[in-house]
């Protein structure tokens, strides 16, 4: 590892050391291993849970065995909803999250978790983080809540599935729909009427008509919840979610108590998890459209044209959402790449 790689590993824990956190009883040194708990976003068993294993098991080995974290599924410890308060207080060491949750208080999690309109390719969007200043941003973004933002994980789109056909970005107008995080302000200037529902009522909002369309995952958990019994049309690009950034989150004042080592290794470890999950999707979506059309479902390719010619309406929606400072820096950072690649 090169002197200025492991420099930058050393800033990961820089940020926020005046936040106040208590770390629990359970990040204990025992015959030199440290051992964690990290709490994920997904249910157990599920492709992306696996994937959380692998980051764990992966630590272990590139540390000697000298950090170990359990991994525990989605509202294991505590509901979902609580993960940010419980690693900030120290319940816990880590969690797995997606930062557009958050986007109502923090708004620079809007543009750190998707962006609606935005990086058409996963690549793209990895590389704001690491080319670019997106991972110091996001990690400026948690300093406050005494949090340090390891690494994200990035894959592709997530698509739309609807109960009635859309063949253009002008018909959004006047639907009624589910949307998180930047997607339901964006979606609201489409004309979108937006519910910002939790995952698990998409399957019964669209069954009940009280949506027309619904973001919810990949196209791979969306069959498995079984969204083909209730939309029998899947819309793709998914435009409101092109690409798509979870994220490593640890409590600052345990991610400052490991040693270089560790830190490195949560930082390879994250990397490589992310690559490896964004292929396991890129095949799985390939297989998983095929069991949708089986299925009886529709699916709607939209012209590429279309979703161009309503980025720049889709950036003066970011724009009214850059509400601060720093989604405002972080924004503008995530145009000027945009600007260079020729999206914009």
């Amino acid at each position: 590892m090169s002197n200025s790689t492991r420099r930058s590993i050393l800033r990961l824990g820089a940020a926020g050391l005046a936040a106040p956190a208590i770390v629990a009883a359970t990040s204990v040194r025992a015959q030199g291993t440290t051992s964690w708990r990290m709490q994920a976003l997904w249910g157990g068993g599920t492709t992306p849970m696996l994937y959380e294993e692998k980051f764990c098991e992966r630590v272990a080995e590139l540390t000697g065995g000298t950090l170990e974290i359990t991994p525990f599924a989605g509202g294991q410890i505590v509901p979902s909803a609580q993960a940010f308060d419980a690693v900030r207080g120290g319940a816990f060491q880590m969690m797995k999250t997606f930062d557009g949750y958050t986007a109502g208080k923090i708004p620079a999690h809007g543009f750190s978790s998707t962006v609606p309109f935005g990086f058409p390719d996963a690549d793209q969007y990895e590389a704001w983080f690491y080319e670019r200043d997106g991972m110091e941003l996001a990690r400026e973004s948690y300093a406050p809540a005494g949090l340090t933002y390891v690494a994200p994980t990035v894959y592709g789109e997530e698509p739309i599935h609807s109960r009635v056909p859309i063949s253009s970005i002008a018909d959004l107008n006047g639907l009624k729909g589910r949307f998180v995080g930047l997607a339901s302000a964006v979606m609201g200037d489409f004309g979108v009427s937006v519910s910002p529902l939790p995952t698990s009522e998409v399957y019964s909002a669209l069954d009940k008509g009280l949506i027309d369309i619904a973001d919810r995952g990949d196209i791979k958990a969306n069959y498995e919840e079984g969204l083909h019994e209730v939309a029998k049309y899947l819309v793709l690009p998914g435009f409101h979610q092109p690409t798509t950034a979870t994220s490593y989150v640890a409590n600052t004042r345990a991610y400052d108590a490991l040693d270089d080592q560790q830190r490195a290794a949560l930082a390879v470890a994250a990397r490589e998890v992310s690559g490896a999950l964004r292929q396991n999707i890129l095949v799985a979506n390939g297989e998983y459209l095929a069991k949708f059309q089986e299925a009886g479902v529709e699916i709607i390719d939209l012209d590429p044209q279309d979703i161009a010619d309503n980025r720049g309406r889709a950036v003066e929606s970011w724009k009214k959402n850059a509400t601060d400072d720093l989604s405002t820096r972080m924004m503008e950072s995530q145009i000027a790449l945009m600007e260079e690649l020729r999206l914009l």
